[in-house]
């Protein structure tokens, strides 16, 4: 069993930055999962935001098209954690964030956490 912990969301005026952590409990961390981040704003559907390929499988990152060039997703040395940097910053951000974990048939949600982009 793994545990996702989600830390670094907040309130940010637009054009402002900020980074997300996802870290896992486990004492194997996130070296094999490919973990993904998601966000969903009030109303609307949860969406893939980035992610994030093991090691093992060439590291490769993935983004959606509104985030390209200003978010940008990658993983600490020991492989604990995963994180996401959000630059320029838009009030269409403006979501609950979570990460995720896949590895197989083991797939982990974190709790979520607040990002809100306003003035």
């Amino acid at each position: 069993q793994v545990q996702l912990v989600e830390s670094g969301g907040g309130l940010v005026q637009p054009g402002g930055s900020l980074k997300l952590s996802c870290t896992a409990s486990s004492g194997m961390g996130l070296r094999f999962y490919t973990v993904s981040w998601y966000r969903q704003a009030p109303g609307q559907q949860r969406e893939l935001v980035a992610s994030i390929e093991p090691e093992g499988r060439g590291g490769g990152t993935n983004y959606t098209d509104s985030v390209k060039g200003r978010f940008t997703v990658s993983r600490d040395a020991a492989q604990t954690s995963v994180y996401l940097q959000m630059t320029s910053l838009k009030p269409e951000d403006t979501a609950v964030y979570y990460c995720h974990a896949r590895a197989f048939a083991y797939v982990y949600w974190g709790q979520g956490i607040q990002v809100a982009v306003s003035s």
